[in-house]
Parts: structure tokens; sequence; C-alpha cells
């Protein structure tokens, strides 16, 4: 059985990786004023953190259209027998509903399954490259979807914010609005539950912060899948990487970028780890 993955671009997927295990990436949309950009098709990482830091107008982002999603699931479904398309939090966007709707109209031609992450950035991507292998192995469409959704309460996200301006800024908030009263010298770190971004402390430095992310990684049990994601600190990231390599096999972590889709509402300075544990 030949089975199709799909994802949008808030899973933070290297493109090449994307290409080489064939999985499709349906992009946010960016609105910088009345000029509009499919996220990393349109415009580069490099450049929209460039016009995030310097351009007066504050971009927002829109989900992907219905029509976007059947266009990619018309084209997939010519050489598949199946499609199972994973997305971002539904509580983080409208890109689920989306997908769901795209569904409803190709469905007919091919069996589609569409299922909330619960997440963002890298934990959405590990569980796309799991559901790609899970596929590979020649099981059921029902096979991957019940085992990719056994897999969401094992993703686990932690993030050091430079600031939570960026956050305020796109009206994205929410449960994290507790940590805006903070003095400015205090670092964010934040983390998802339910669906949702929560505040998962503060800490004094950004040296505290990497601590507070190398703790997480070194406390967490049976690690099958580790990623650190950075948008404008590379070297932080790697030296992150360098030092997580001591408690943990240094080859199998994956480095990734966080895109213009989080940036428009994290900022710049951002350092994450995701990781999937076993049960």
């Amino acid at each position: 059985m030949k089975l199709k993955v799909v994802t949008d671009s808030t899973a933070d997927l290297p493109p090449q990786l994307a290409e080489e295990l064939g999985i499709t990436i349906v992009p946010v949309y960016l609105r910088f004023g009345d000029e509009v950009y499919r996220d990393r098709v349109d415009i580069s990482e490099n450049e929209f953190y460039q016009r995030l830091l310097h351009d007066p107008i504050h971009p927002s982002t829109t989900q992907p259209s219905p029509q976007d999603f059947v266009d990619v699931y018309e084209n997939l479904a010519r050489g598949a027998d199946g499609i199972i398309s994973i997305h971002v939090s539904s509580k983080l966007s409208g890109t689920y509903n989306s997908a769901l709707r795209g569904k409803e109209i190709v469905e007919k031609e091919c069996p589609i399954e569409v299922i909330d992450s619960q997440v963002v950035t890298m934990g959405l991507g590990q569980l796309a490259i799991a559901a790609n292998t899970i596929a590979e192995s020649e099981k059921s469409l029902q096979q991957v979807v019940e085992e990719v959704k056994q897999m969401i309460p094992r993703i686990h996200v932690l993030g050091l914010l430079d600031t939570l301006k960026y956050l305020a800024l796109g009206g994205r908030i929410g449960k994290v609005q507790a940590l805006l009263g903070s003095v400015l010298s205090v670092k964010p770190m934040l983390t998802i539950k339910n669906g949702e971004l929560v505040p998962a402390g503060r800490v004094r430095s950004r040296a505290k912060g990497i601590d507070m992310l190398f703790d997480f990684v070194e406390n967490a049990v049976d690690i099958q899948d580790l990623a650190i994601v950075y948008n404008t600190t590379p070297d932080e990231a790697q030296a992150l990487i360098e030092r997580i390599g001591s408690i943990f096999p240094k080859e199998r972590i994956r480095l990734a970028r966080l895109g213009p889709a989080l940036g428009v509402h994290t900022g710049p300075g951002i350092l994450f780890v995701a990781l999937r544990g076993r049960d």
C-alpha cells in the first residue's frame, strides 16, 4: 500500500530531509502589509528575519486555504493509495480545519486522514517523519494513523525565547500572558500542553535557559527522536548539540531552523528542543 505524508511549514522540517523522505509541505502564508508570501517558497528565512527586525510593518500569518490542500491532495492521489496529513495544533492555527475541508472535496478520489498533532515546530516534524517510516512498512492507512496518534502524548517541546514581544504583537499570547509582567532581564521558557503554548518557567539569562534545555534532555526517558531548533543563533544551537552529545548520540540529533511562519510570533533568538520518547 503506497501512502503519502503531508504536513505544513510550521513543522520546520529541513527542506532537504522532507524531499528525501517524500513528505509534502503545505506552506503557511506571511503578510507584510499588502505583500503576501508563501513560507519558505517566496521568502527565505534570512530575508524574513531581516525584515522582521527592520521593517516598520509587523508581519502576520494566515493558514493555507482549503484549496491549497485540495491541490496537494489531488496531485498526490494520482499515485497514492492513501494520504496522511498531520498539522500544527488546532489551538494555534486554522491549518487543521483547512486540511479537513480540503479532505472533504478529494476523499472520494483517495482515502485521506487528517491529524491534529497538538504540537508545533519539530515536534510536528517528528510525527511526520515517524508517519513516513511507519507507512513504508506496508501498514494500512488506519494502522499508521493509530500509531501516530499514540505518539502524540510522547512528543515534548521546550523553548527559550528572547522576548514575549512578538507573541504579544501577534495576539497569540494566550496562557503565556502571566509572564508579560516579568522584568525585562528575565527570559521566558515555553512548552506546549494540550495543544497550547504555556509557561515553563523563567530564567535570569540565556545561559540559564540553555542549561534548562540541556536538563530537559538529560531528564527525558528513552528518547527516540531529538531535534534542536534555532532561528538566528546557529552557533548557540551547535554548541547545545555538542553539549547534549555527552548524553545522547550526537549523530542522531537533528538540527532545524524555525521558519517564518513561527518566527512571526516568537521573534529572533529562539532555541527549542523537541523530543519523542517511548512508552
